[in-house]
């Protein structure tokens, strides 16, 4: 059988996807289904004197309506899963509804249940709510004023938490040559998967399970919260996400809406439904990045970066969200020296309660924001010393014979080629030929730029005695469960949750190399927590790294046991057997061999097995890395602005990643595009919008822009294959690359192409507006 690793297969899961027969969260339809629907702050920092329900109970198909005081004694809060050491984090608790005080816009405080959705919907209307509004914070760096109003008794200047890692003495940065400061802003952003959230609960009074359908990245994460905050036990609670119409990190968290649905579907003995729509889901879905970033990079006049130090003021909005305090510490903070050798760094962050949605993880998670403020500060340091950007890059890269190579901020790369992908990213551009068609086009009054972004990434989130040593209140090893049927088909369970990344088909590839029969024998169980072993889920580019180790090391079991087994049909010793093509066979006698599928069916009949093997051809592997893996690469774009619009429009753009070997390329190049996209989107045209009063001013897609696929050259993808130690596959992770490498790429492109104007630094997004006011006030420099 060809190796069928590197194969672009087309995707298995389209077909059900694209001709309407997957099933989400919204479809599901149980008998004497039940609906329910939020009311939720108009306010984003009052009290609540008083709500009357009154007129609302008695509207045409209300059943029941559930304020925060009905609540009490039957629902714990929603917990925060991430607690950073030695930060003096507060976790103040985080009602399901709101019980005297609201904290921002879309803060629910009473939930109708009722026999349709619009009936639910009607009777909101009908809930009179008496506020008295209170002083309101939304940005982080003013709520941490003395003279702040309070979002939480007891936490003071609103400070969620402060955390540190790494120290650089003072005379470091005294007594270097050249001393680099610079803040950016770093823009709210609000993740929009095609799908909204949606939870679907129905209890079973008689034995006391519940299902609930919900839109999770991480089925057994919620079954783990949703158990001691329902008081359910997890024996009870099934929590089934099969079909997911993405998530972008939003997906993670445990959110008040799956809870209620279940605290309602107990209550009522019937099942619910709650549904979001796109207007509700900008208010309250978790949002993303809001960083205030003060940075300093010293090093000296012949561009030898020698010390980092960075301060984030990181807006964490109303409450801790379940990931959000690891984003902008451990996942943002202990990668920030990128792919470069910087000997030292330290990095603070303060997490900061502000009145506006709670911030987690958006895709990339810390990643991108870290590798925007070193790959800025690599442009700016570069200008400072009239040094080529690339040159300066060249001369910092960690070489290929230093890995594992240990950051000054504890992490240990695995492995790395960091100059081969910006070689090959280099062939692809001829940067020569770029620099003299701008200087040309400058000469005619157009402007167009070319910008960098060489970076690396943590990602393969896995070692759990790491993550219990950072504050993460779980495990990241994964499972796999792997059941070869009398037939030779193949059930693959893991405990991950694929919600769009195709490892449907890329998992199924997997056991088709290691077993030598065609991957449509081969299915791939996901994301139901009654059929699949206990798993921690999608997110941080891991499940390949670590669900899919998990999976390559079930496979070597079965096939270890189904080499006894075949030896022993074969009359011949375990050492004289070859596993070839799917085929058992006897070394020097050809002609002696058995089937994958003759030795799965001898397994189960058991007629002649041999002693000690127990019938059956299943086995199980849980996987616990030892590292994280760190994928990298080197992305060039190159833009032409408009200077009678200040139109930015992207000429070319060039990425070359390096996920380790690819198991399919047609699966890891569309995660490469999809990423780009929304790297670009925060770099040009996303950002989410507040007034004084805490309104989301950007809460529909007439006022945040999106991007389109009109707005894009074709992109131009490509691979190099360094191999991870980490895991036997050498498997790295993609998911996250594009949007981690976009951002910077393009802002580095667009200063570039101001340099006539003396531009050095704009914040995101790079809008029209913003360029058209450049040209029009900036002075182009001699």
């Amino acid at each position: 059988m060809a190796n069928i690793f590197g194969t672009p297969l087309k995707r298995r899961e389209d077909p059900r996807l694209i001709t309407g027969k997957g099933k989400f969260t919204d479809d599901i339809q149980l008998p004497g289904m039940l609906y329910a629907a939020m009311l939720r702050s108009p306010h984003a920092h009052a009290n609540i004197k008083s709500i009357n329900t009154v007129n609302a109970e008695q509207a045409d198909g209300v059943v029941a309506i559930y304020t925060g005081k009905d609540l009490q004694g039957k629902m714990e809060p929603i917990p925060t899963a991430w607690l950073p050491p030695d930060s003096n984090i507060q976790t103040p608790d985080h009602p399901a509804l709101a019980m005297d005080k609201v904290r921002y816009v879309g803060d629910a405080v009473a939930m109708v249940i009722a026999e349709s959705r619009y009936a639910a919907r009607d009777a909101l209307d009908l809930i009179d709510v008496e506020y008295e509004t209170l002083p309101v914070n939304v940005d982080q760096e003013k709520a941490m004023a003395d003279n702040a109003t309070l979002l939480h008794d007891g936490v003071e200047n609103n400070l969620a938490y402060h955390w540190k890692a790494g120290s650089v003495a003072e005379e470091v940065f005294d007594q270097s040559e050249v001393v680099i400061k610079q803040r950016f802003r770093q823009q709210r952003l609000i993740p929009n998967p095609m799908e909204m959230r949606a939870s679907v609960a129905d209890y079973n009074s008689a034995s006391g399970d519940m299902t609930i359908w919900c839109t999770s990245q991480n089925p057994h994460i919620h079954r783990f919260i949703l158990s001691g905050v329902l008081g359910i036990p997890e024996s009870k609670l099934q929590i089934i996400s099969v079909d997911v119409g993405g998530g972008f990190g939003c997906k993670i968290a445990v959110y008040p809406g799956e809870a209620l649905v279940g605290f309602a579907a107990r209550e009522l003995n019937r099942p619910i439904k709650w549904a979001e729509d796109r207007s509700e889901h900008f208010l309250s879905t978790t949002h993303g990045r809001d960083v205030i970033l003060d940075v300093e990079l010293a090093g000296k006049r012949d561009g030898t970066f020698e010390a980092l130090r960075i301060k984030n003021i990181a807006n964490m909005g109303a409450y801790l969200s379940t990931a959000g305090p690891g984003v902008e510490t451990i996942l943002f903070g202990l990668i920030t020296p990128g792919p470069y050798r910087i000997k030292h760094a330290q990095v603070e962050t303060y997490g900061v309660f502000t009145n506006t949605t709670p911030t987690d993880a958006y895709r990339g998670a810390g990643r991108p924001e870290a590798t925007y403020l070193i790959e800025r500060m690599v442009d700016l340091y570069a200008n400072e010393i009239g040094m080529d950007p690339l040159e300066i890059r060249r001369r910092n890269l960690i070489g290929k014979d230093e890995f594992p190579y240990d950051n000054a901020l504890g992490l240990q790369y695995d492995s790395g080629d960091y100059e081969r992908s910006l070689d090959k990213a280099l062939e692809m551009l001829d940067y020569e030929k770029f620099r003299s068609e701008q200087e040309e086009a400058r000469n005619q009054g157009k402007y167009i730029g070319v910008g960098f972004s060489t970076y690396v990434e943590i990602c393969g989130l896995g070692p759990s005695k790491v993550a219990g040593a950072v504050g993460f209140q779980g495990g990241l090893w994964e499972s796999a469960t792997i059941r070869v049927h009398p037939t030779g088909k193949v059930s693959v369970f893991t405990g991950t949750s694929p919600h769009g990344q195709g490892e449907e088909t890329t998992f199924a590839q997997i056991v088709s190399q290691k077993f030598g029969i065609p991957q449509e024998d081969i299915e791939v169980i996901h994301s139901d927590t009654d059929r699949i072993p206990m798993g921690w889920g999608t997110y941080g580019s891991r499940t390949t790294p670590v669900g899919g180790a998990a999976i390559a090391i079930a496979a070597d079991r079965v096939l270890n046991k189904a080499k006894k087994i075949a030896a022993h049909m074969l009359e011949a010793a375990e050492e004289d057997i070859d596993f070839v093509d799917g085929s058992f066979q006897v070394k020097g006698v050809p002609d002696s061999a058995a089937s994958f599928a003759d030795v799965t069916l001898q397994a189960y009949v058991a007629w002649d097995l041999p002693d000690g093997i127990e019938p059956a051809l299943e086995e199980q592997a849980f996987y616990d890395p030892d590292n994280f893996v760190y994928p990298f690469g080197a992305h060039a774009c190159i833009v032409e602005i408009d200077a009678e619009t200040g139109e930015i429009e992207i000429k070319r753009y060039i990425a070359v990643d390096d996920p380790g070997p690819v198991i399919n390329p047609m699966v890891a190049e569309g995660q490469v595009h999809g990423g780009i996209v929304q790297g670009v989107g925060q770099a040009l045209w996303e950002g989410a919008v507040y007034n004084e009063q805490g309104q989301l001013l950007s809460g529909t897609f007439m006022d945040y822009t999106m991007p389109k696929a009109r707005f894009f050259p074709n992109f131009e993808a490509a691979f190099t294959e360094t191999p991870s130690p980490v895991n036997q596959l050498g498997v790295k992770g993609i998911g996250e690359t594009g949007t981690i490498a976009a951002t910077p790429a393009v802002v580095n492109a667009v200063i570039d192409a101001l340099e006539p104007f003396g531009v050095k630094e704009l914040d995101m997004p790079l809008t029209p507006e913003k360029i058209w006011s450049v040209l029009q006030n900036g002075r182009k420099t001699e």
